[in-house]
Protein backbone atom coordinates (compact mmCIF):
# COMPACT_ATOMS: atom_id res chain seq x y z
CA UNK A 1 0.00 0.00 0.00
CA UNK A 2 1.28 3.49 -0.82
CA UNK A 3 0.85 5.42 2.42
CA UNK A 4 3.24 8.30 1.73
CA UNK A 5 5.85 9.21 -0.81
CA UNK A 6 7.51 11.76 1.53
CA UNK A 7 10.39 9.60 2.74
CA UNK A 8 11.62 12.27 5.15
CA UNK A 9 8.41 12.18 7.14
CA UNK A 10 8.27 8.40 7.04
CA UNK A 11 11.86 8.24 8.29
CA UNK A 12 10.99 10.21 11.44
CA UNK A 13 10.81 7.88 14.42
CA UNK A 14 8.22 8.43 17.13
CA UNK A 15 8.81 6.79 20.49
CA UNK A 16 6.01 5.22 22.50
CA UNK A 17 6.58 7.89 25.16
CA UNK A 18 6.16 10.71 22.64
CA UNK A 19 3.05 9.07 21.20
CA UNK A 20 1.45 8.94 24.65
CA UNK A 21 1.80 12.71 25.11
CA UNK A 22 -0.67 13.38 22.29
CA UNK A 23 -3.87 12.21 23.92
CA UNK A 24 -6.05 15.30 24.37
CA UNK A 25 -8.80 16.84 22.19
CA UNK A 26 -7.06 18.99 19.60
CA UNK A 27 -3.85 17.02 19.99
CA UNK A 28 -4.51 13.40 19.09
CA UNK A 29 -1.99 10.96 17.67
CA UNK A 30 -2.58 7.24 17.06
CA UNK A 31 -0.43 4.45 15.61
CA UNK A 32 -1.71 1.89 13.11
CA UNK A 33 0.58 -0.86 11.79
CA UNK A 34 3.65 1.07 12.96
CA UNK A 35 2.69 4.37 11.32
CA UNK A 36 1.79 7.35 13.51
CA UNK A 37 -1.06 9.63 12.41
CA UNK A 38 -2.09 13.05 13.69
CA UNK A 39 -5.89 12.75 13.74
CA UNK A 40 -6.57 15.97 15.64
CA UNK A 41 -8.29 17.73 12.74
CA UNK A 42 -9.84 14.51 11.44
CA UNK A 43 -11.56 13.76 14.76
CA UNK A 44 -14.46 16.11 14.08
CA UNK A 45 -15.31 14.40 10.78
CA UNK A 46 -14.64 10.85 11.96
CA UNK A 47 -17.70 8.72 11.06
CA UNK A 48 -17.73 7.24 14.56
CA UNK A 49 -17.49 10.63 16.23
CA UNK A 50 -14.60 12.44 17.93
CA UNK A 51 -15.10 10.70 21.27
CA UNK A 52 -13.79 7.37 19.97
CA UNK A 53 -10.51 8.95 18.86
CA UNK A 54 -10.20 10.96 22.06
CA UNK A 55 -10.44 7.75 24.09
CA UNK A 56 -7.78 6.05 21.94
CA UNK A 57 -5.45 9.02 21.48
CA UNK A 58 -1.82 8.41 22.39
CA UNK A 59 -1.99 4.66 21.80
CA UNK A 60 -1.17 1.99 19.24
CA UNK A 61 -4.67 1.22 17.97
CA UNK A 62 -3.77 -1.37 15.33
CA UNK A 63 -6.01 -4.06 16.78
CA UNK A 64 -8.98 -1.72 17.24
CA UNK A 65 -8.51 -0.23 13.77
CA UNK A 66 -8.63 -3.56 11.94
CA UNK A 67 -11.72 -4.63 13.89
CA UNK A 68 -13.55 -1.67 12.38
CA UNK A 69 -11.86 -0.77 9.09
CA UNK A 70 -10.64 -2.46 5.92
CA UNK A 71 -6.94 -2.05 5.14
CA UNK A 72 -7.83 -0.11 1.99
CA UNK A 73 -8.88 2.83 4.18
CA UNK A 74 -5.18 3.56 4.66
CA UNK A 75 -4.65 3.92 0.92
CA UNK A 76 -7.32 6.55 0.26
CA UNK A 77 -6.22 9.93 -1.09
CA UNK A 78 -5.46 12.49 1.61
CA UNK A 79 -4.53 10.01 4.35
CA UNK A 80 -0.83 10.70 3.76
CA UNK A 81 -1.31 14.24 5.09
CA UNK A 82 -2.06 12.80 8.53
CA UNK A 83 1.23 10.89 8.82
CA UNK A 84 3.82 12.24 11.26
CA UNK A 85 6.29 9.34 11.31
CA UNK A 86 6.93 5.71 12.20
CA UNK A 87 6.68 4.17 15.64
CA UNK A 88 10.10 3.23 17.02
CA UNK A 89 10.85 -0.46 16.63
CA UNK A 90 8.07 -1.14 14.13
CA UNK A 91 8.75 -3.04 10.93
CA UNK A 92 8.29 -1.20 7.61
CA UNK A 93 5.00 -1.97 5.91
CA UNK A 94 5.79 -4.47 3.14
CA UNK A 95 4.90 -3.50 -0.39
CA UNK A 96 2.02 -5.50 -1.86
CA UNK A 97 2.83 -8.27 -4.29
CA UNK A 98 1.06 -8.99 -7.56
CA UNK A 99 -0.14 -12.26 -6.02
CA UNK A 100 -1.52 -12.42 -2.49
CA UNK A 101 -0.11 -14.95 -0.04
CA UNK A 102 -3.38 -15.25 1.90
CA UNK A 103 -4.52 -18.90 1.59
CA UNK A 104 -7.04 -19.52 -1.20
CA UNK A 105 -7.13 -15.84 -2.16
CA UNK A 106 -5.77 -16.59 -5.65
CA UNK A 107 -6.12 -19.25 -8.31
CA UNK A 108 -3.91 -22.05 -6.95
CA UNK A 109 -1.72 -21.97 -10.06
CA UNK A 110 -0.74 -18.39 -9.20
CA UNK A 111 0.23 -19.29 -5.62
CA UNK A 112 1.68 -22.77 -5.31
CA UNK A 113 0.19 -25.27 -7.74
CA UNK A 114 2.06 -26.74 -10.70
CA UNK A 115 -0.40 -26.24 -13.53
CA UNK A 116 -0.38 -27.37 -17.17
CA UNK A 117 -2.78 -24.55 -18.05
CA UNK A 118 -1.16 -21.32 -16.81
CA UNK A 119 2.10 -20.15 -18.41
CA UNK A 120 4.50 -17.25 -17.95
CA UNK A 121 2.35 -15.33 -20.44
CA UNK A 122 -0.69 -15.71 -18.18
CA UNK A 123 1.27 -14.59 -15.13
CA UNK A 124 2.58 -11.45 -16.87
CA UNK A 125 -0.92 -10.74 -18.07
CA UNK A 126 -2.38 -11.19 -14.57
CA UNK A 127 0.16 -8.85 -13.03
CA UNK A 128 -0.55 -6.02 -15.45
CA UNK A 129 -4.33 -6.46 -15.37
CA UNK A 130 -4.27 -6.28 -11.57
CA UNK A 131 -2.25 -3.09 -11.76
CA UNK A 132 -4.79 -1.59 -14.17
CA UNK A 133 -7.69 -2.58 -11.92
CA UNK A 134 -5.95 -1.18 -8.85
CA UNK A 135 -5.24 2.13 -10.59
CA UNK A 136 -8.43 2.68 -12.57
CA UNK A 137 -11.16 0.90 -10.63
CA UNK A 138 -10.31 0.10 -7.01
CA UNK A 139 -10.26 3.72 -5.77
CA UNK A 140 -13.82 4.39 -6.99
CA UNK A 141 -15.54 0.99 -6.85
CA UNK A 142 -17.08 1.32 -3.40
CA UNK A 143 -18.31 4.91 -3.69
CA UNK A 144 -19.71 4.40 -7.19
CA UNK A 145 -21.50 1.19 -6.22
CA UNK A 146 -23.08 2.77 -3.15
CA UNK A 147 -24.07 5.91 -5.05
CA UNK A 148 -25.55 3.86 -7.88
CA UNK A 149 -24.04 6.22 -10.42
CA UNK A 150 -23.66 5.25 -14.07
CA UNK A 151 -20.06 4.84 -15.30
CA UNK A 152 -18.16 7.90 -16.38
CA UNK A 153 -17.65 7.91 -20.15
CA UNK A 154 -14.01 8.86 -19.75
CA UNK A 155 -13.45 5.85 -17.49
CA UNK A 156 -14.92 3.51 -20.12
CA UNK A 157 -12.63 5.09 -22.74
CA UNK A 158 -9.64 4.44 -20.48
CA UNK A 159 -10.70 0.81 -20.10
CA UNK A 160 -10.98 0.57 -23.87
CA UNK A 161 -7.56 2.10 -24.46
CA UNK A 162 -5.99 -0.18 -21.82
CA UNK A 163 -7.28 -3.26 -23.64
CA UNK A 164 -9.50 -4.41 -20.77
CA UNK A 165 -12.69 -4.21 -22.84
CA UNK A 166 -11.20 -6.28 -25.66
CA UNK A 167 -9.69 -8.73 -23.16
CA UNK A 168 -13.06 -9.45 -21.58
CA UNK A 169 -14.59 -10.24 -24.96
CA UNK A 170 -12.14 -13.13 -25.19
CA UNK A 171 -10.59 -14.66 -28.30
CA UNK A 172 -12.49 -13.75 -31.46
CA UNK A 173 -12.45 -11.83 -34.74
CA UNK A 174 -12.06 -8.51 -32.90
CA UNK A 175 -8.54 -9.57 -31.95
CA UNK A 176 -7.59 -9.19 -35.62
CA UNK A 177 -8.36 -5.48 -35.41
CA UNK A 178 -7.17 -4.30 -32.02
CA UNK A 179 -3.59 -3.46 -33.02
CA UNK A 180 -4.96 -1.24 -35.79
CA UNK A 181 -7.09 0.43 -33.09
CA UNK A 182 -3.90 1.23 -31.17
CA UNK A 183 -4.63 -1.25 -28.39
CA UNK A 184 -1.85 -3.22 -26.67
CA UNK A 185 -3.02 -6.18 -24.61
CA UNK A 186 -1.83 -6.22 -20.97
CA UNK A 187 1.37 -8.13 -20.44
CA UNK A 188 2.28 -7.62 -24.08
CA UNK A 189 0.29 -10.72 -25.08
CA UNK A 190 0.13 -10.96 -28.89
CA UNK A 191 -3.52 -10.97 -30.01
CA UNK A 192 -2.91 -14.23 -31.90
CA UNK A 193 -1.82 -15.93 -28.64
CA UNK A 194 -4.63 -14.62 -26.47
CA UNK A 195 -6.62 -17.58 -25.12
CA UNK A 196 -9.50 -18.34 -22.77
CA UNK A 197 -7.19 -18.62 -19.76
CA UNK A 198 -6.11 -15.03 -20.36
CA UNK A 199 -9.77 -14.09 -20.56
CA UNK A 200 -10.50 -16.03 -17.36
CA UNK A 201 -7.87 -13.97 -15.56
CA UNK A 202 -9.26 -10.70 -16.93
CA UNK A 203 -12.76 -11.46 -15.63
CA UNK A 204 -11.49 -12.64 -12.27
CA UNK A 205 -9.26 -9.62 -11.70
CA UNK A 206 -12.14 -7.21 -12.32
CA UNK A 207 -14.52 -9.27 -10.18
CA UNK A 208 -12.07 -9.23 -7.26
CA UNK A 209 -13.47 -5.76 -6.60
CA UNK A 210 -16.49 -7.45 -5.03
CA UNK A 211 -18.88 -4.66 -6.00
CA UNK A 212 -21.18 -6.47 -8.46
CA UNK A 213 -23.25 -3.48 -9.53
CA UNK A 214 -20.19 -1.38 -10.28
CA UNK A 215 -18.52 -4.33 -12.03
CA UNK A 216 -21.50 -4.88 -14.33
CA UNK A 217 -21.52 -1.19 -15.23
CA UNK A 218 -18.07 -1.59 -16.80
CA UNK A 219 -19.24 -3.58 -19.81
CA UNK A 220 -21.51 -6.47 -18.84
CA UNK A 221 -23.91 -5.46 -21.59
CA UNK A 222 -21.10 -4.85 -24.06
CA UNK A 223 -19.58 -8.29 -23.47
CA UNK A 224 -22.75 -10.11 -24.50
CA UNK A 225 -23.75 -7.81 -27.37
CA UNK A 226 -20.51 -6.84 -29.15
CA UNK A 227 -19.75 -10.45 -30.24
CA UNK A 228 -22.97 -10.48 -32.26
CA UNK A 229 -21.91 -7.30 -34.05
CA UNK A 230 -18.54 -8.80 -34.97
CA UNK A 231 -19.73 -12.30 -35.77
CA UNK A 232 -22.89 -11.46 -37.69
CA UNK A 233 -22.83 -7.75 -38.51
CA UNK A 234 -21.85 -6.06 -41.76
CA UNK A 235 -18.40 -4.63 -42.30
CA UNK A 236 -19.95 -1.21 -41.79
CA UNK A 237 -21.31 -2.25 -38.39
CA UNK A 238 -17.95 -3.64 -37.32
CA UNK A 239 -16.14 -0.49 -38.40
CA UNK A 240 -18.57 2.12 -37.08
CA UNK A 241 -20.07 0.38 -34.05
CA UNK A 242 -17.93 -2.61 -33.05
CA UNK A 243 -14.71 -0.62 -33.03
CA UNK A 244 -16.22 2.24 -31.01
CA UNK A 245 -17.63 -0.17 -28.43
CA UNK A 246 -14.28 -1.92 -27.93
CA UNK A 247 -12.51 1.43 -27.59
CA UNK A 248 -15.05 2.52 -24.99
CA UNK A 249 -16.35 5.32 -27.21
CA UNK A 250 -19.88 3.86 -27.22
CA UNK A 251 -21.92 1.44 -25.11
CA UNK A 252 -23.98 -1.50 -26.31
CA UNK A 253 -26.50 -3.81 -24.66
CA UNK A 254 -28.20 -7.11 -25.48
CA UNK A 255 -31.99 -6.70 -25.56
CA UNK A 256 -33.67 -10.12 -25.53
CA UNK A 257 -35.61 -10.65 -22.28
CA UNK A 258 -39.18 -9.39 -22.12
CA UNK A 259 -41.97 -9.35 -19.53
CA UNK A 260 -43.43 -12.45 -21.25
CA UNK A 261 -40.17 -14.15 -22.29
CA UNK A 262 -37.14 -14.88 -20.11
CA UNK A 263 -35.44 -18.24 -20.49
CA UNK A 264 -38.11 -19.12 -23.08
CA UNK A 265 -36.60 -16.87 -25.76
CA UNK A 266 -38.84 -18.25 -28.50
CA UNK A 267 -41.83 -16.47 -26.93
CA UNK A 268 -40.64 -12.91 -27.53
CA UNK A 269 -43.37 -10.47 -28.64
CA UNK A 270 -41.41 -7.40 -29.80
CA UNK A 271 -42.22 -7.00 -33.49
CA UNK A 272 -40.46 -5.59 -36.53
CA UNK A 273 -42.54 -4.90 -39.64
CA UNK A 274 -41.07 -3.69 -42.94
CA UNK A 275 -42.21 -0.39 -44.39
CA UNK A 276 -43.98 -0.58 -47.80
CA UNK A 277 -40.85 0.67 -49.57
CA UNK A 278 -38.80 -2.13 -47.94
CA UNK A 279 -36.16 0.29 -46.59
CA UNK A 280 -36.91 0.13 -42.86
CA UNK A 281 -38.16 -2.05 -40.06
CA UNK A 282 -40.69 -0.48 -37.67
CA UNK A 283 -40.03 -1.92 -34.21
CA UNK A 284 -42.55 -2.01 -31.36
CA UNK A 285 -42.29 -3.79 -28.04
CA UNK A 286 -40.83 -3.89 -24.55
CA UNK A 287 -37.58 -5.39 -23.26
CA UNK A 288 -36.92 -5.88 -19.55
CA UNK A 289 -33.92 -6.38 -17.24
CA UNK A 290 -31.51 -5.10 -19.91
CA UNK A 291 -28.07 -4.68 -18.33
CA UNK A 292 -26.51 -1.29 -19.19
CA UNK A 293 -29.69 -0.43 -21.06
CA UNK A 294 -30.15 2.96 -19.39
CA UNK A 295 -27.02 4.43 -20.95
CA UNK A 296 -26.35 2.25 -24.00
CA UNK A 297 -26.05 3.81 -27.43
CA UNK A 298 -26.87 0.59 -29.30
CA UNK A 299 -29.15 -2.37 -28.64
CA UNK A 300 -28.59 -5.81 -30.17
CA UNK A 301 -32.27 -6.69 -30.17
CA UNK A 302 -34.35 -9.83 -30.74
CA UNK A 303 -37.53 -9.04 -32.68
CA UNK A 304 -40.29 -11.09 -34.27
CA UNK A 305 -40.36 -10.76 -38.04
CA UNK A 306 -42.09 -14.03 -38.87
CA UNK A 307 -44.32 -16.70 -37.40
CA UNK A 308 -44.57 -17.73 -33.76
CA UNK A 309 -41.74 -19.68 -32.21
CA UNK A 310 -38.00 -19.79 -32.77
CA UNK A 311 -38.26 -19.67 -36.57
CA UNK A 312 -39.66 -16.15 -36.71
CA UNK A 313 -36.99 -14.25 -34.78
CA UNK A 314 -34.52 -11.77 -36.27
CA UNK A 315 -31.68 -9.87 -34.60
CA UNK A 316 -31.46 -6.13 -35.26
CA UNK A 317 -28.91 -3.50 -34.29
CA UNK A 318 -30.96 -0.57 -33.01
CA UNK A 319 -29.37 2.80 -32.30
CA UNK A 320 -30.74 4.93 -29.48
CA UNK A 321 -32.91 7.63 -31.00
CA UNK A 322 -36.50 8.66 -31.58
CA UNK A 323 -38.93 6.11 -30.18
CA UNK A 324 -36.37 4.40 -27.89
CA UNK A 325 -37.07 5.04 -24.22
CA UNK A 326 -35.23 3.52 -21.26
CA UNK A 327 -35.98 3.65 -17.55
CA UNK A 328 -34.17 2.29 -14.52
CA UNK A 329 -35.34 -0.94 -12.91
CA UNK A 330 -34.30 -1.07 -9.26
CA UNK A 331 -33.06 -4.51 -8.29
CA UNK A 332 -31.33 -5.92 -5.22
CA UNK A 333 -27.93 -4.66 -6.27
CA UNK A 334 -26.67 -1.22 -7.25
CA UNK A 335 -28.27 0.88 -10.00
CA UNK A 336 -24.77 1.39 -11.48
CA UNK A 337 -25.30 -0.99 -14.43
CA UNK A 338 -28.45 0.77 -15.52
CA UNK A 339 -30.68 -2.32 -15.56
CA UNK A 340 -33.43 -1.07 -17.84
CA UNK A 341 -36.93 -1.33 -19.12
CA UNK A 342 -36.53 -0.55 -22.83
CA UNK A 343 -39.58 0.56 -24.80
CA UNK A 344 -39.51 0.62 -28.61
CA UNK A 345 -42.33 2.79 -29.97
CA UNK A 346 -42.48 2.84 -33.79
CA UNK A 347 -38.69 2.88 -34.00
CA UNK A 348 -37.45 3.13 -37.59
CA UNK A 349 -34.47 0.83 -38.21
CA UNK A 350 -32.67 0.56 -41.58
CA UNK A 351 -32.99 -2.90 -43.14
CA UNK A 352 -29.18 -2.96 -43.37
CA UNK A 353 -29.12 -3.31 -39.55
CA UNK A 354 -30.12 -6.97 -39.66
CA UNK A 355 -27.57 -9.19 -37.94
CA UNK A 356 -27.20 -12.43 -39.87
CA UNK A 357 -30.33 -13.37 -41.79
CA UNK A 358 -34.00 -12.54 -41.38
CA UNK A 359 -35.85 -15.14 -39.28
CA UNK A 360 -32.55 -16.77 -38.36
CA UNK A 361 -32.08 -14.84 -35.13
CA UNK A 362 -32.74 -17.67 -32.70
CA UNK A 363 -29.53 -19.37 -33.84
CA UNK A 364 -27.63 -16.13 -33.26
CA UNK A 365 -29.00 -15.87 -29.73
CA UNK A 366 -27.95 -19.43 -28.94
CA UNK A 367 -24.53 -18.92 -30.57
CA UNK A 368 -23.03 -16.89 -27.74
CA UNK A 369 -24.91 -18.38 -24.80
CA UNK A 370 -22.15 -20.87 -23.94
CA UNK A 371 -19.56 -18.13 -23.69
CA UNK A 372 -21.88 -15.84 -21.74
CA UNK A 373 -22.55 -18.58 -19.20
CA UNK A 374 -18.85 -19.33 -18.92
CA UNK A 375 -18.22 -15.61 -18.24
CA UNK A 376 -20.80 -15.67 -15.45
CA UNK A 377 -18.94 -18.61 -13.90
CA UNK A 378 -15.72 -16.56 -13.80
CA UNK A 379 -17.54 -13.76 -11.99
CA UNK A 380 -19.05 -16.16 -9.44
CA UNK A 381 -15.74 -17.86 -8.71
CA UNK A 382 -13.82 -14.59 -8.36
CA UNK A 383 -16.37 -12.97 -6.09
CA UNK A 384 -16.67 -16.15 -4.02
CA UNK A 385 -12.89 -16.15 -3.67
CA UNK A 386 -13.01 -12.53 -2.53
CA UNK A 387 -15.63 -13.37 0.08
CA UNK A 388 -13.57 -16.31 1.37
CA UNK A 389 -10.41 -14.19 1.46
CA UNK A 390 -12.13 -11.54 3.56
CA UNK A 391 -13.61 -14.22 5.83
CA UNK A 392 -10.12 -15.65 6.44
CA UNK A 393 -8.69 -12.23 7.23
CA UNK A 394 -11.60 -11.36 9.49
CA UNK A 395 -11.40 -14.69 11.31
CA UNK A 396 -7.76 -14.00 12.18
CA UNK A 397 -8.44 -10.41 13.29
CA UNK A 398 -11.73 -10.66 15.15
CA UNK A 399 -11.67 -11.74 18.81
CA UNK A 400 -14.69 -13.20 20.56
CA UNK A 401 -14.95 -14.94 23.92
CA UNK A 402 -11.22 -14.34 24.40
CA UNK A 403 -10.14 -16.04 21.16
CA UNK A 404 -9.82 -15.10 17.54
CA UNK A 405 -12.57 -16.53 15.34
CA UNK A 406 -10.07 -18.78 13.54
CA UNK A 407 -9.40 -20.50 16.88
CA UNK A 408 -13.03 -21.66 16.99
CA UNK A 409 -13.47 -25.14 15.38
CA UNK A 410 -16.89 -24.19 14.02
CA UNK A 411 -15.38 -21.29 12.06
CA UNK A 412 -12.61 -23.45 10.63
CA UNK A 413 -15.27 -25.95 9.56
CA UNK A 414 -17.23 -23.22 7.75
CA UNK A 415 -14.08 -22.07 5.97
CA UNK A 416 -13.17 -25.62 4.99
CA UNK A 417 -16.59 -26.27 3.46
CA UNK A 418 -16.53 -23.01 1.52
CA UNK A 419 -12.98 -23.53 0.24
CA UNK A 420 -13.57 -27.15 -0.78
CA UNK A 421 -16.63 -26.14 -2.80
CA UNK A 422 -14.82 -23.23 -4.44
CA UNK A 423 -11.69 -25.14 -5.44
CA UNK A 424 -13.71 -28.05 -6.83
CA UNK A 425 -15.58 -25.68 -9.14
CA UNK A 426 -12.34 -23.96 -10.14
CA UNK A 427 -10.81 -27.32 -11.09
CA UNK A 428 -13.90 -28.12 -13.18
CA UNK A 429 -13.64 -24.64 -14.67
CA UNK A 430 -10.01 -25.09 -15.72
CA UNK A 431 -10.58 -28.41 -17.47
CA UNK A 432 -13.54 -27.03 -19.42
CA UNK A 433 -11.58 -23.90 -20.28
CA UNK A 434 -8.79 -26.06 -21.68
CA UNK A 435 -11.39 -27.87 -23.77
CA UNK A 436 -12.56 -24.48 -25.07
CA UNK A 437 -8.99 -23.60 -26.03
CA UNK A 438 -8.41 -26.71 -28.12
CA UNK A 439 -11.91 -27.31 -29.52
CA UNK A 440 -12.41 -26.28 -33.14
CA UNK A 441 -15.27 -23.91 -32.30
CA UNK A 442 -14.05 -22.91 -28.84
CA UNK A 443 -17.00 -22.60 -26.44
CA UNK A 444 -19.44 -22.01 -29.29
CA UNK A 445 -19.90 -25.59 -30.43
CA UNK A 446 -22.91 -27.68 -29.43
CA UNK A 447 -20.72 -30.30 -27.70
CA UNK A 448 -19.81 -27.95 -24.84
CA UNK A 449 -23.32 -26.59 -24.26
CA UNK A 450 -24.20 -29.25 -21.67
CA UNK A 451 -20.88 -29.22 -19.77
CA UNK A 452 -20.83 -25.40 -19.58
CA UNK A 453 -24.46 -25.40 -18.40
CA UNK A 454 -23.55 -27.89 -15.69
CA UNK A 455 -20.53 -25.77 -14.71
CA UNK A 456 -22.73 -22.70 -14.36
CA UNK A 457 -25.26 -24.66 -12.30
CA UNK A 458 -22.56 -25.98 -9.99
CA UNK A 459 -20.88 -22.58 -9.66
CA UNK A 460 -24.04 -20.89 -8.39
CA UNK A 461 -24.77 -23.82 -6.05
CA UNK A 462 -21.24 -23.32 -4.71
CA UNK A 463 -21.90 -19.59 -4.49
CA UNK A 464 -24.88 -20.13 -2.24
CA UNK A 465 -22.80 -22.19 0.17
CA UNK A 466 -19.94 -19.69 0.21
CA UNK A 467 -22.29 -16.74 0.71
CA UNK A 468 -24.08 -18.52 3.56
CA UNK A 469 -20.89 -19.48 5.40
CA UNK A 470 -19.08 -16.18 4.95
CA UNK A 471 -22.09 -14.08 6.01
CA UNK A 472 -22.32 -16.18 9.18
CA UNK A 473 -18.62 -15.63 9.88
CA UNK A 474 -19.02 -11.87 9.53
CA UNK A 475 -22.33 -11.66 11.37
CA UNK A 476 -23.94 -8.23 11.07
CA UNK A 477 -21.03 -6.97 9.00
CA UNK A 478 -21.88 -9.58 6.36
CA UNK A 479 -25.21 -7.89 5.68
CA UNK A 480 -23.81 -4.34 5.68
CA UNK A 481 -22.95 -2.64 2.40
CA UNK A 482 -19.98 -0.77 3.85
CA UNK A 483 -17.02 -1.70 6.00
CA UNK A 484 -15.40 -5.02 6.75
CA UNK A 485 -18.03 -7.28 5.20
CA UNK A 486 -18.75 -5.24 2.08
CA UNK A 487 -17.50 -7.84 -0.41
CA UNK A 488 -19.40 -10.59 1.39
CA UNK A 489 -22.60 -8.55 1.37
CA UNK A 490 -22.15 -7.82 -2.32
CA UNK A 491 -21.55 -11.46 -3.14
CA UNK A 492 -24.57 -12.81 -1.30
CA UNK A 493 -26.70 -10.49 -3.47
CA UNK A 494 -24.85 -11.23 -6.70
CA UNK A 495 -25.00 -15.00 -6.49
CA UNK A 496 -28.78 -14.93 -6.88
CA UNK A 497 -28.37 -12.86 -10.04
CA UNK A 498 -25.94 -15.41 -11.41
CA UNK A 499 -28.39 -18.20 -10.62
CA UNK A 500 -31.01 -16.48 -12.79
CA UNK A 501 -29.47 -14.62 -15.70
CA UNK A 502 -27.81 -16.31 -18.62
CA UNK A 503 -30.15 -19.25 -17.97
CA UNK A 504 -31.62 -20.18 -14.59
CA UNK A 505 -30.21 -23.02 -12.50
CA UNK A 506 -33.17 -25.20 -13.36
CA UNK A 507 -32.73 -24.64 -17.10
CA UNK A 508 -28.98 -25.26 -16.83
CA UNK A 509 -29.38 -28.52 -14.96
CA UNK A 510 -32.04 -29.76 -17.36
CA UNK A 511 -30.00 -28.81 -20.43
CA UNK A 512 -26.91 -30.60 -19.13
CA UNK A 513 -28.73 -33.87 -18.42
CA UNK A 514 -30.80 -33.79 -21.61
CA UNK A 515 -27.68 -33.32 -23.72
CA UNK A 516 -25.86 -36.10 -21.87
CA UNK A 517 -28.70 -38.56 -22.47
CA UNK A 518 -28.84 -37.92 -26.21
CA UNK A 519 -25.86 -40.21 -26.69
CA UNK A 520 -26.87 -42.66 -24.01
CA UNK A 521 -25.85 -46.17 -25.15
CA UNK A 522 -29.00 -48.03 -26.23
CA UNK A 523 -27.94 -51.38 -24.79
CA UNK A 524 -26.66 -50.15 -21.44
CA UNK A 525 -28.37 -51.95 -18.52
CA UNK A 526 -28.01 -51.90 -14.76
Amino acid sequence: CRIRSDTAVMAREISVQELRKHNQPGDLWVAVSGIVYNVSAFANVHPGGAKVLEELGGHDVTEEFYELHRAEVLTRPGRERLIVGRLTGSEPTPSPTAVSEVPFSEIAALQWQQSPFFTASHRRFQSEVRQLVDELLSPIASSADLAGSYPDRELIRKLGASGLQACRLGPGPWMDDIEAMGIRLPGGVPPSEYDYFHEMIAHMEVNRLGRPGFIDSLGAGMMISAPAIYNFGTEEMKKNVGKRVILGEANSALAISEPFAGSDVARIRTTAVKTPDGRFWIVNGVKKWITEGCYSDYFVTAVRTGTDGAGGITMLLIERGEGVETSQIKTTYSTCPGTALVVFDNVKVPVENVLGKVNDGFKLIMYNFNHERWMIVQAVIAQARGAITDAFLWARQRKIFGKTLIDQPVIRNKLAGAVAALEAVQAYNETLTYDMCVAKDGPLGRRLAGPIAMLKYQSTRMGWLVADETVQIFGGRGITKTGMGARVEGFKNFVKYAAVYGGSEEIMADLAIKQATRNFPVNAKL
